[in-house]
């Protein structure tokens, strides 16, 4: 079974990020006219190392431990913007939208990988 997590993990931990990375960027558009709204943002590339703990980070290994995101998922951190509005929001409207936009085509991509990776062990175990 571990082999088959470690299958699996990459793209399973791109997905998580991804998502949790396209709440955080949602809100940031949600909130585009709130005074004081900070924008946050998510590494991926730097989540994606702890998940899969190339950081420095506890592996998992057992079905017991808690995986290297934790509960809260991975970390947001606020973006530092080119102008702040005079009301101190720091939501560029268009960076958040181009951010969302290049985060879901990147969301559908680990996808359909995590999709023909279950296809290619369905079509294994089959012996096809």
């Amino acid at each position: 079974m571990k082999v088959i997590d470690q299958y699996l993990a990459p793209h399973a931990n791109a997905l998580s990020i991804r998502n949790k990375r396209m709440e955080v960027l949602a809100a940031n558009i949600a909130n585009a006219a709130t005074p004081n709204y900070k924008a946050r943002d998510i590494d991926f590339g730097q989540a994606f190392q702890r998940a899969m703990g190339e950081s420095g980070t506890m592996l998992t290994t057992d079905a017991k431990h808690i995986g290297s995101l934790g509960a809260q998922g991975p970390e947001a951190r606020y973006r530092t913007p080119v102008s702040a509005a005079l009301d101190g929001n720091t939501v560029e409207l268009h960076v958040e939208q181009l951010q969302f936009a290049e985060n879901a085509t990147r969301y559908e991509a680990s996808l359909q990988f995590l999709s023909d990776r279950l296809r290619g062990m369905r079509s294994a175990l089959r012996g096809e």
